[in-house]
């Protein structure tokens, strides 16, 4: 049965991220069958017809957003419970995750498909955490977007709670997860191999799971990070380094998304970009957590090396927010400040890292990523009958700068309206917020895992 068809019609710019980067005055996009069929100025388009024509006149319309590495199904009932003084929550919140039920883990993950579709996020990768694919897979379907997930593994033990199988049971595992998963939701599930990272996976199994990886014509993702340190210790067994040894091993490629990647030197980003593999960045996540991301990330390097960035939230006890645009804006002014050059990270760069050279880095470059003919119709309206959009003279500088996800009006997926005039309609909101707020009280109380509630005296 045909999809109907959909006519945004005389936004006030539309951002295509097109090959020429155009931006379009007054202009119009028709969608048919899930796709964008034309893209133009308005008057070029006015004999267009659709099954539903929306007046756009106060939008800017941009592609939908892609979210490169976000832990989607455990952090929303405690976010905020530790105190910033705790340093590196990661033992807490991996027992936490261990002790989620299934019932707890589908309303969890409901909750942060809510925040992320109302922000935007068309798109998004969780690297292994989600336990209960199966109990969650309604929850992908009714907010209808586009999810890449896979199954964590490891086979080396780790500082804290991780999935540890032996080798050839992690790399089974992996393939029939791949098997069962990836296609599903007419096309928009995907998955992936997910070893957790170098230091948990021995060099057997990450080799074993790039040849599934390449076998199924899938990708493959990992935690990955470098440094002064790391080197040493590579060095002291004699390898340059730890992205130059997953190199050596033949783990590195196009279908590679290498996460976080602090601390990469010169060599190992002419590694990263000789490979073609990808690399997914998680600006808040790294300021907030006090990892030194001005210190050691390399992202204006990696982009002048060509190497496909994308953008993660990582979790909301990492960044504590699922707002791409919040993303890209930290993106944008953090090696300004870090380096104090301004011409650092333009905000049309980090637009791209949100849309397509992050869809680019999940291998659904063809698919998605920008406003342009033949592409899956994934779109984001943004109201600009808000204060922080005035005055409009350059949408770009005005969405990364000024801008956040509660302006995000309408949002597409496949041609289909999944946020409408602020509104969903896959969730009883009010509902499933008091539903995760007790499932938070009783992950605390049965895991023994909690602080005050705040440093202030609460009456």
């Amino acid at each position: 049965m045909p999809q109907p068809s959909l006519k945004i019609d005389g936004a006030r710019y539309v951002i295509t991220v097109d090959d020429q980067r155009r931006i379009i005055r007054d202009g119009s996009v028709l969608i048919e069958n899930g796709r964008i069929s034309r893209v133009g100025r308005a008057d070029e388009l006015a004999a267009a017809r659709a099954d539903r024509v929306i007046d756009a006149r106060h939008f800017v319309v941009t592609p939908g957003f892609v979210n490169g590495h976000m832990h989607i199904s455990y952090a929303h009932p405690v976010r905020g419970i530790f105190p910033d003084d705790l340093g590196s929550p990661l033992k807490q919140v991996f027992a936490l995750q261990t002790a989620m039920t299934e019932d707890e883990e589908y309303h969890t993950t409901l909750l942060a498909l809510l925040e992320l579709v109302r922000n935007g996020t068309v798109c998004l990768l969780d690297p292994g955490s989600t336990k209960f694919p199966d109990a969650c897979l309604q929850a992908y379907e009714d907010a209808g977007v586009r999810v890449i997930l896979g199954e964590c593994v490891t086979d080396r033990e780790a500082p804290f709670t991780l999935p540890r199988y032996p080798t050839a049971e992690a790399v089974a595992r992996t393939a029939a997860f791949i098997d069962k998963w990836n296609g599903r939701l007419e096309g928009r599930l995907r998955a992936w191999a997910m070893p957790f990272s170098p230091e948990t996976c021995s060099a057997e199994l990450l080799q074993a799971l790039k040849r599934v990886a390449d076998e199924r014509r899938t990708g493959l993702t990992l935690h990955h990070g470098s440094g002064p340190q790391a080197r040493r210790e590579h060095g002291g067994r004699g390898e340059k380094s730890p992205t130059e040894h997953l190199e050596k091993l033949g783990v590195l490629g196009p279908n590679v998304l290498l996460a976080h990647a602090l601390g990469v030197d010169e060599a190992e980003i002419a590694c990263i970009a000789r490979t073609g593999a990808a690399v997914t960045m998680c600006p808040v996540t790294a300021a907030k957590g006090a990892r030194g991301a001005t210190a050691l990330g390399r992202m204006p390097e990696l982009l002048a090396r060509g190497v496909r960035v994308a953008l993660g939230c990582d979790s909301p006890n990492n960044s504590n927010h699922l707002d791409p645009v919040r993303t890209m804006n930290m993106a944008a002014i953090q090696y300004k400040d870090a380096r104090q050059d301004i011409r650092l990270v333009p905000a049309e760069t980090a637009l791209e890292m949100g849309t397509r050279l992050g869809a680019a880095a999940l291998g659904l470059g063809d698919e998605i990523g920008a406003v342009e003919t033949g592409k899956q119709a994934d779109l984001v309206l943004f109201d600009t009958r808000r204060p922080e959009w005035q005055a409009l003279w350059n949408p770009v500088n005005n969405l990364i700068y000024n801008t956040d996800g509660r302006s995000v009006h309408t949002v597409i997926v496949d041609g289909r309206v999944i946020v409408d005039d602020y509104r969903q309609t896959f969730v009883d909101e009010s509902r499933l917020f008091a539903t995760v707020q007790e499932i938070g009280e009783r992950l605390q109380a049965r895991t023994g895992i909690t602080f005050p509630r705040s440093r202030w005296p609460i009456l």
